[in-house]
């Protein structure tokens, strides 16, 4: 049986190893042990992991702006998966957000993350054709 507990960044460790063996997770600078301590302070109580004894088996992120909830990094082990570990985690993110007073959540999936798409899908998402995702890295902008 597998517990749900909040994130913790003595998770840290385990869970970047776990989003770096994950297919279809994007792991890069913003994900450094800096930047998740940022993000968890920045979305208290908001961000879970899932334990089966002292073994990791599930991780996500979750946050908001004030309007809208954001998941990230849903994971879970290849070798836990199909036991429910993933939808217990995005409900109790959803739940928490919820109490926040967000009516709606986004995540982002990869393209060729067909197995995560089937999931979303599975549990209630809805695909959005009518946005685009843009983004831009900071390092490289002119100062104000």
């Amino acid at each position: 049986m597998f517990e749900i507990r909040e994130f913790t960044m003595h998770d840290y460790p385990a869970a970047l190893e776990l989003w770096q063996e994950s297919e279809g997770i994007s792991v890069g600078a913003v994900d450094s042990r800096e930047n998740i301590a940022r993000y968890l302070r920045r979305n208290p109580d908001l961000s879970f992991v899932a334990y089966e004894g002292s073994r990791l088996a599930g991780t996500v992120l979750c946050g908001h702006d004030g309007r809208r909830g954001y998941l990230h990094h849903l994971a879970v082990t290849r070798q836990d998966r199909r036991r429910g570990i993933g939808s217990a985690l995005v409900l109790k993110c959803l739940d928490r957000l919820r109490a926040c007073g967000i009516q709606r959540c986004h995540l982002f999936v990869l393209r060729e993350n067909v197995p995560a798409m089937a999931f979303w899908k599975r549990i209630g998402w809805f695909e959005r054709s009518d946005l685009s995702m843009m983004s831009r890295d900071l390092g490289d902008l002119p100062r104000a």
